[in-house]
Formats: structure tokens, C-alpha cells, sequence
């Protein structure tokens, strides 16, 4: 059906034929050449690498010839087993390895899996490194090493309750708090390694009732594994049945959150980091930082208490680098990715999740009421098919110079403001089409931008300007 190559890691369906899936062929040759990447970017003895996976069904297969290809490469394993994405790269530096690798097609089907790819901070690879991997499979320039130096492997369940602890410890959570408003939690974890982590954590945040919902690690997954309000249904029923405080929502590889309030009303994904960034500007104050599609509503609270915020391109590495590089104290991406450097530089539904329940205790109201105290904007989602032959660039080129009074960002595509209305229009690397995205006050005000922006390129196309 697919495969998707990218600085980050490799993404596909299993099965179908060598090249155009993530078949074992196409496995281990990206295996082999990431490994040959740390190995020659690595100047310890042993060179190590990190390795979990998701429950996903096709997990134990992949991991099979992603951890016998690291071995083939002179890589030592140490292999977590299931394990969160956020935990897989806070363990990448404890065990001081040259990288990690997650076996995880996040949000996607049961049908896809893939590698992501991390360096040896525990993050995801920059642009170079990342091509630097893409040109070594593309020129199969691997070095397998001889029988005697073969690498060795091992297994480590301790990770999961070493995230734990590290969440426990930092200052801002306060289990205390949260013990005390006795919460009853739903958590839907779409039968994936949430199930273990989630459950685990609130036991440790000492939370009073968890009802659990999708939570055996089987990779069936029951749903769209996707956090979004079409498909949670089911959990939202749930909430109101058990008359529950929240639901809990994670994507399969848990780096993504999504709360579902008590009346069974979506929090919004995109409000996970608005909440948690409120909670830490509280008490901590400093920059902010979520990617150019996300709300202008974490904007909007971090200015009101007199914090600068920055937007970043599109990708959780070009957050990491603007978090770094403004000193943010807070930071992530609006499909629910929390990114709190305090632990570690990823996106991280756990630590999400901790510090949250811990805001919704010291607000000692509802969910539902908490969510009404913040900005509410609406996000259209949307894009426009084009065919092979149209220059993209020259679309988005044509845009600026229509829209030129108005502020325009161009460090990730073309986003332009309306009175603080935005369109962010994007290309895919991919397909032959433009992602717009547009956010304002209204569902029909947002729908009405994308619609207007749409016009502007059939315009472009039907004038023979583009084509």
C-alpha cells in the first residue's frame, strides 16, 4: 500500500511488495543503515541502541529483524520490550546509547508500523542525520561486521517505572492534590502499551477509581487509534455512564493526549498543552512554544501573564529546537503532544497526564468548567489535490504577493494572519497535494478562510498562472 521515508524514521504498511511497503527486506535495510549510523557516529566501546515497540500486531515480527539486524551491524540491544515512545527516549541516555528506535506507526492503523528514529539524546534526528541515514540505505553502504564481533542483546523492563518515578519527582506534581479530589478516571488506550503505562501511572498518582476501557496490549485495536473526537464515541458514553471526573486518551505509542471531560464533551487536543502550559506558567514563567498549525489560544494565555510565545515549523524536532534555542519552559503541538524539558525534550502523554490531573486538582472545579476558562477557537483542517504537473512553490509564492499586507510566516510554508485569524498552508513531500489549515472564533469563519484560499489557487490554475 505505502512507505513513507523521512528524516525521522520509516513508515508503511506490512506485507506487498519489496520497496513500496514495509516489507522484512525494507526493514533491515533501514535497520542496517541506521545502525551503521551510530556505529560510525559513536565513540563508545560498546555501541548500544534502545528498541521498543507498540502492541501493534505486526510489533513482535518487526522487532525480530530490527534487533537481529542490530546485531549484525556490531550494535548491542537493549530491548524495553512494550514501552511508550517518551520512555524509550528518556531510557536512550540513561543507558548512554547511540540512539533509540521506537516500533511505531503512532496513530495509524493496525495495518502500518514503522522505525522512528532517535540520536543519542533520546530525540528525534535533525535534518542532516536523518538524510545522512536515507543516503547510506540508498547507497547500501552498510558494514556488517565478522561473527566474533557481532553485538550483543538484552532485555530491560525497569523503564516504565523509571519514567514513573522521574514524573513523581518533578516539583510541580503534586500527588497529594491529586489523591485528595479522589478522581474516577476512564482511560481508553486503543489495546495498545498505554494500557500498561496509563493504568501504572495513576496507581502511582494515587488516583481513587481507574476504569479501564481498551486497555488489554493486543494491537486490536477497537477503534481508529487516532485521538480525535469522531472517534471516541464509545469512551465519551462511558464517561457519563460511570459519571466519571475525565477520560484519559492516549495514541498507541502514548505520546499523544486527549481528555474527554465528564459531561462526555471533547476537552480539544489542541487544549491539552493550552491547560498544561497555564498550569506551569503559574508558577513558572518563561517562553512557549507549539508548532505554526496549532491553536493561537496557548499564544493567548502565555502573553496575558506576560510570556513570550514562538511558533515553530511543523515537526516535533523543529519544536525541540525552538524550545531550545528561546529557552522555552513549555512547549509542543496541538494534535495533544506535551513537551515539558523538566523531563526530557519529547512528547509525552505521561507527563501530560500528571501534570493535569495535578491543575484540575488545584482548580478543585470540573473539567468541563476549566475548559471554558480558555480562548475557544476552531481549527479547519483541510486540503486541495493537485495534479502532478503544478508547481506548488509557485502557488505559494503567488499567495504571498496576494496577501502581502497582512503578516505572513514563511518558515514552514506559507501562514498568513487575519486580524489573528490564521491559514497555514503546507505541501506534502509526498502527494501531489496542499494541507490548509485555518483557525478562528467560528467553525464557519475557519471553513470560510479555507474556502477563500481555495478559490485564490483554482484562480491561479484556471488563469494559467500555475500549470
Amino acid at each position: 500500500m505505502s512507505i513513507i521515508k523521512s528524516i525521522s524514521g520509516i513508515r508503511g504498511t506490512i506485507g506487498g511488495a519489496v520497496g513500496e511497503n514495509l516489507t522484512p527486506v525494507d526493514i533491515v535495510k533501514y535497520t542496517a543503515a541506521y545502525g551503521t549510523w551510530v556505529a560510525r557516529n559513536t565513540d563508545a566501546e560498546e555501541k548500544t541502541v534502545v528498541l521498543g515497540r507498540d502492541a501493534r500486531i505486526s510489533g513482535e515480527m518487526v522487532r525480530q529483524l530490527v534487533s537481529g539486524t542490530l546485531q549484525s551491524v556490531g550494535i548491542t540491544v537493549v530491548d524495553l520490550g512494550l514501552a511508550t515512545t517518551p520512555t524509550v527516549e528518556i531510557a536512550v541516555p540513561a543507558e548512554n546509547a547511540g540512539g533509540g528506535i521506537i516500533l511505531s506507526a503512532s496513530h495509524n492503523p493496525k495495518q502500518w508500523n514503522a522505525l522512528k528514529l532517535l540520536n543519542h539524546k533520546g530525540e528525534f534526528l535533525s535534518k542532516a542525520d536523518g538524510q545522512a541515514i536515507l543516503d547510506i540505505a540508498n547507497a547500501s553502504d552498510f558494514d556488517f561486521v565478522e561473527v566474533t564481533e557481532l553485538g550483543g542483546y538484552r532485555t530491560d523492563d525497569t523503564y516504565l517505572q523509571k519514567h514513573i518515578d522521574a514524573i513523581l519527582a518533578l516539583e510541580l506534581v503534586d500527588v497529594e492534590a491529586i489523591k485528595a479530589r479522589n478522581f474516577k478516571i476512564v482511560v481508553d488506550a486503543v489495546n495498545s502499551v498505554g494500557g500498561i503505562a496509563v493504568p501504572a501511572l495513576l496507581k502511582a498518582l494515587e488516583v481513587e477509581t481507574t476504569i479501564e476501557l481498551y486497555c488489554t496490549p493486543n494491537g486490536l485495536f477497537p477503534h481508529n487509534p487516532e485521538p480525535l473526537p469522531e472517534n471516541l464515541g464509545t469512551v465519551s458514553n462511558e464517561v457519563k455512564r460511570e459519571e466519571a471526573d475525565l477520560a484519559i486518551v492516549v495514541d498507541p505509542d502514548v505520546d499523544r493526549l486527549a481528555i474527554v471531560c465528564e459531561n462526555g464533551e471533547m476537552f480539544g487536543e489542541e487544549y491539552t498543552l493550552v491547560a498544561v502550559a497555564d498550569y506551569i506558567l503559574k508558577h513558572k514563567k518563561g517562553p512557549t512554544v507549539s508548532n505554526l498549525s496549532s491553536t493561537r489560544a496557548l499564544k493567548d494565555i502565555s502573553n496575558k501573564v506576560g510570556c513570550d510565545y514562538y511558533a515553530s515549523a511543523v515537526g516535533e524536532v523543529n519544536v525541540v529546537e525552538k524550545m531550545k534555542e528561546v529557552g522555552a519552559v513549555i512547549g509542543g503541538e496541538g494534535n495533544g503532544g506535551v513537551i515539558y524539558p523538566e523531563l526530557h525534550y519529547g512528547r509525552d502523554a505521561l507527563v501530560g497526564i500528571a501534570l493535569f490531573l495535578t491543575h484540575l486538582a488545584k482548580f478543585g472545579k470540573s473539567c468541563s468548567l476549566l475548559r471554558s476558562f480558555y480562548p475557544s477557537y476552531t481549527i479547519s483542517k483541510n486540503k486541495i489535490d493537485l495534479t502532478p504537473d503544478i508547481d506548488i512553490d509557485q502557488i505559494l509564492e503567488k499567495l504571498k504577493e496576494r496577501y502581502k499586507k497582512n503578516p505572513i510566516s514563511t518558515i514552514d510554508g506559507v501562514r498568513i494572519e487575519f486580524d489573528g485569524d490564521w491559514v497555514h498552508l503546507r505541501k506534502s513531500n509526498t502527494e501531489p497535494i496542499i494541507r490548509i489549515y485555518a483557525e478562528s472564533s467560528t467553525e464557519a469563519m475557519a471553513e470560510g478562510m479555507v474556502n477563500r484560499i481555495q478559490q485564490d489557487i483554482k484562480e491561479f490554475y484556471q488563469d494559467g498562472v500555475i500549470g
